[in-house]
C-alpha cells in the first residue's frame, strides 16, 4: 500500500462516524467476518485508522477498493458538501432512450477524451440517481483521489447535480454530459445548497405543494377564548387565509431543507431624501442573503403567523416555483428570476 492510498484511506476513516464506519464496510463486503469483529468501533479514531489500514494491507486493497469504499458512504449520506444545480436542455430525439450502460460508456469515452489521466467511477444507486466519480489529473500528475468531484444524474430527466467542481473543470464534465445524454445545451440552474436531497427535492418538485383555492380549509381550533365572537370570527378568516397564502406560495407538509437564497441587486437608488445616491446613474449594487437552517419552513411559517405580509411577494415565493436560490433583480428585468449566467454548450 502506497503513501497516497494511505493517505486516502486515513482521511476517509475520519470523515466518517465510527457506527457509519461499520455499516458501510459490511456493505463494501471486502473484509470476513473475523475481521470485521476486530474492528474495534469504541476505541480511538487514529487507533482504528491503523486497524484498518492493517487489513487492507492484508487483503490486498488497492485505490479501486479505497474509492469503493468512500463511493459507498457519500450515496448513503449525500447531505454534505456545497451541490449545484445544472439543467440539460434542447434534447436530441433519442435522448429519453438513453440507459445506464449506454450513458457509461459515452461518458467515459467522451470525459478521458478531453482529460488524460482521469479516474471515473459510475454506480446506480438504488433510487434510480446515476452516480460519477471523478478524480481529476492533467499530463503531468495523477488523478488526485483525495479531491474527487461527484456527479448525480437521474436518467431520462434533464437533471444534474454536482459537487467539488472548479471552474478548470467544469466546461470538461458539460461536454462529456452534454454528449453523453445526448443534449445540445447544459445551463446552470441557479440553485445550490448543502443537503443534496434539498436541492434535488426542489428543483424536481419532490414534496407537498399546495394550489390557489376560493375555499381555504379552516385553521385547527385553538384554545384561546375571545370574548367578541365577531373579533373571533375574523382573527380565524384572517388566519386562515393568512395561511393557506403561505402553503401556496411555499408548499404543504415537509419542505426541503433548503438554507439560503441569494439575491443580486442591480437598480435604481430610490429614496427621495438621500438625492446623492438616488442622482447616481449607475445602478446600486448590493447582495440580500437569507438564511436559516430550514429557510422555506421560515418563510412559510413568517407569512401564515402574520410576521410576513401577504400575500407573499415573488422575490420569495420564486425559489419553490421557479426551483432557485439565486437570483439577479434588474430594472430591466421583468420579474426576480432573470437568467444570471450563460449556458454551457
Amino acid at each position: 500500500m502506497d503513501d497516497s492510498m494511505k493517505r486516502l484511506l486515513q482521511r476517509l476513516v475520519r470523515r466518517i462516524p465510527a457506527q457509519m464506519l461499520k455499516t458501510t464496510l459490511e456493505k463494501c463486503g471486502r473484509l470476513t467476518a473475523s475481521q470485521q469483529k476486530s474492528m474495534e468501533l469504541r476505541q480511538p479514531k487514529w487507533a482504528l485508522t491503523e486497524t484498518l489500514l492493517e487489513i487492507c494491507e492484508e487483503n490486498g486493497w488497492t485505490v479501486k477498493h479505497v474509492t469503493k469504499l468512500e463511493m459507498t458512504y457519500f450515496m448513503d449520506n449525500p447531505n454534505q458538501g456545497m451541490w449545484y444545480a445544472f439543467q440539460l436542455v434542447d434534447p436530441e430525439d433519442d435522448a429519453h432512450a438513453v440507459e445506464l450502460m449506454q450513458f457509461k460508456e459515452k461518458f467515459k469515452y467522451h470525459l478521458k477524451d478531453l482529460v488524460r489521466p482521469v479516474s471515473i467511477k459510475i454506480k446506480k444507486h438504488t433510487d434510480e440517481a446515476v452516480w460519477v466519480r471523478i478524480a481529476w489529473g492533467d499530463g503531468f500528475s495523477p488523478p488526485n483521489h483525495l479531491k474527487p468531484t461527484y456527479v448525480v444524474h437521474y436518467l431520462q430527466t434533464p437533471y444534474v447535480f454536482v459537487t467539488s467542481l472548479t471552474s478548470k473543470q467544469k466546461p470538461l464534465l458539460c461536454q462529456a454530459l452534454v454528449l453523453s445524454t445526448r443534449h445540445q445545451v447544459i445551463k446552470d440552474a441557479n440553485l445550490s445548497g448543502r443537503k443534496l436531497t434539498a436541492v434535488r427535492d426542489l428543483l424536481m418538485k419532490h414534496y407537498q405543494q399546495a394550489f390557489p383555492t376560493k375555499y381555504p380549509s379552516p385553521l385547527a381550533e385553538r384554545n384561546e377564548t375571545v370574548s367578541n365572537p365577531h373579533i373571533e370570527k375574523e382573527q380565524v378568516e384572517s388566519a386562515s387565509k393568512r395561511f393557506q397564502m403561505a402553503c401556496e406560495a411555499f408548499g404543504d407538509g415537509m419542505l426541503p431543507q433548503l438554507q439560503t437564497s441569494i439575491y443580486k441587486l442591480e437598480t435604481k437608488f430610490r429614496d427621495h431624501t438621500n438625492k446623492t445616491m438616488t442622482e447616481r446613474e449607475k445602478p446600486f449594487r448590493c447582495v440580500v442573503k437569507f438564511e436559516s437552517t430550514n429557510l422555506l419552513e421560515s418563510l412559510r411559517s413568517c407569512a401564515s403567523s402574520g410576521i410576513a405580509s401577504t400575500p407573499v411577494t415573488p422575490l420569495l415565493s420564486s425559489i419553490p416555483l421557479k426551483g432557485r436560490n439565486y437570483f439577479v433583480v434588474t430594472d430591466n428585468t421583468p420579474g426576480p428570476a432573470s437568467q444570471t449566467r450563460q449556458p454551457l454548450d
